[in-house]
C-alpha cells in the first residue's frame, strides 16, 4: 500500500483550526450533536470485546430500514470510511480495474490509488445536472473490472440517481460479473422519495452508510456495509478482524439508541435542512457570479463560480478565509476545477450560513 494524505483531510477545518474560522461552510454533515441534544445517556456498560460483526440489535435496526435485508447482511465498521477501506482492500489488487463516478468522496479514489489498481473515471457534468450516464459507465467497464463506485445522494453535489439508473447499474454489474459499491451516507437526508438501499436489490451490490453525516455524531465512528453475498461478507469480516477485531461497545450502544429514535429525529431534521437549502437557493438566485445544481439530498451542494479565465481563484479562496473568515471546500478537494466549491448548509448555525454566503459575494467583488 502506497499511502498519501488526502487533500481534503490535509485542508480540513480541524487541521486549519476551528478558532480561525467565523463561518464554516466546508462541513459535509449536520451540526455535531451532544448526547444531551438527542436525549441519550450511557448505560453502565461492560467494556468487553463486542460481537465481531457488530452488536446484533444495532445490525437489526440497520437492516430493518429495507425489505429483504437481515442483520446477517450487515457489518458494522469504524465509520463509512472504515467500510470503504475494507471493501477496497478486499476486492482490489494491482491487477484489477475500478470505475469511479467522479467527483466522489476522496477515500473512494485514494485507497484504490494506494492499492495500485487501474482506475477509469466517469466525470459528471454540470451542464447535464451532474446526472449519471449509465452508458458511459458501461463503456468504461473492462474484462478485469472488479468494482463500480458511485455515491447517492451524491457527495459533493447533492444530486440523486433515478430508480431507473440505479436498476440499470445493478443490472450492469450482474451482467459483467463485477460489484456495485453505492456510498449511501446521505440516504436518510433525501428531500423527495428515498431510493432503496442498493444491497437490497442484488447480491452484486454493496451499500455503505454511517451515522456521521445525517445524524451528526461522527465522533462515535459508527458506519456499516451491507452485502447479501455470504462469502463476500466473510471476507469483509476477516478484514475487520485483522484491522481491529471488533468495534467499541460504547460507540455501538450510542448508535443503537440513536437508531431507535431515527424516525422522530429525521422528521424534525429534514424540514430544517430543506429550509437551509432554500436559503442557499435564494442567495444563488440573487448572485449572478454563482450558480448550482439544486441538491436533492444531503446537506452539501457544489456551486460553480461564473468568472472569466483571468479571475485569480487562489486569491479568492485566500481572501475569503483570511479576510472574511469563511471556509468552503474548493474543487481540488474532489479533483475538480477550482471554480467549483462545496458548500455545506447543514453544519453552521443559520446566521453563520447567511454570513458565509454574503462573505462569498463580498470576496468575489474584492
Amino acid at each position: 500500500m502506497n499511502y498519501a494524505r488526502m487533500v481534503i483531510e490535509k485542508e480540513a477545518p480541524e487541521e486549519y483550526g476551528y478558532d480561525r474560522i467565523r463561518c464554516n461552510l466546508s462541513e459535509s454533515s449536520i451540526a455535531d450533536q451532544q448526547l444531551s441534544d438527542i436525549g441519550l445517556s450511557l448505560p453502565d456498560l461492560t467494556l468487553f470485546y463486542g460481537e465481531h460483526r457488530g452488536d446484533k440489535e444495532l445490525r437489526t435496526l440497520i437492516a430493518a430500514q429495507n425489505e429483504g435485508l437481515s442483520a446477517d447482511d450487515v457489518l458494522v465498521t469504524a465509520g463509512a470510511a472504515g467500510a470503504l477501506f475494507i471493501i477496497a482492500t478486499s476486492l482490489l489488487s494491482p491487477s484489477d480495474h475500478l470505475v469511479v463516478v467522479r467527483p466522489n468522496y476522496a477515500t473512494n479514489i485514494e485507497t484504490p490509488k494506494a492499492i495500485g489498481c487501474a482506475i477509469s473515471y466517469v466525470d459528471l457534468d454540470f451542464e447535464n445536472g451532474f446526472a449519471i450516464d449509465v452508458e458511459r459507465v458501461a463503456a468504461a467497464v473492462r474484462p478485469n473490472t472488479k468494482l463500480i463506485s458511485v455515491t447517492c445522494p451524491h457527495n459533493p453535489t447533492g444530486t440523486m440517481m433515478t430508480r431507473a439508473d440505479l436498476d440499470a447499474l445493478v443490472a450492469l454489474t450482474e451482467r459483467r460479473r463485477c460489484r456495485l459499491l453505492v456510498d449511501e451516507t446521505y440516504r436518510d437526508l433525501s428531500y423527495g422519495e428515498r431510493l432503496p438501499s442498493a444491497a437490497s436489490l442484488s447480491a452484486s451490490a454493496i451499500s455503505v452508510s454511517s451515522l456521521s453525516k445525517a445524524f451528526g455524531i461522527p465522533g462515535i465512528r459508527i458506519g456499516w456495509l451491507v452485502a447479501r453475498d455470504k462469502a463476500l461478507r466473510e471476507t469483509f469480516l476477516a478484514a475487520k478482524e485483522q484491522i481491529g477485531i471488533c468495534g467499541s461497545v460504547v460507540d455501538e450502544a450510542i448508535a443503537r439508541a440513536m437508531l431507535e429514535r431515527r424516525d422522530a429525529f429525521l422528521a424534525s431534521l429534514l424540514p430544517q435542512m430543506a429550509r437551509r437549502r432554500d436559503i442557499v437557493q435564494a442567495w444563488i438566485d440573487g448572485e449572478p457570479l454563482v450558480d448550482w445544481v439544486r441538491p436533492q439530498g444531503g446537506v452539501v451542494g457544489f456551486p460553480r463560480l461564473n468568472v472569466d479565465t483571468g479571475f485569480d481563484l487562489d486569491r479568492f479562496y485566500t481572501r475569503l478565509l483570511e479576510e472574511h473568515g469563511t471556509y468552503v471546500g474548493p474543487g481540488h478537494w474532489f479533483e475538480m476545477p477550482k471554480r467549483f466549491f462545496r458548500v455545506g448548509f447543514g453544519w453552521p448555525k443559520e446566521a453563520e450560513l447567511r454570513g458565509g454566503l454574503e462573505a462569498i459575494s463580498a470576496a468575489l467583488r474584492d
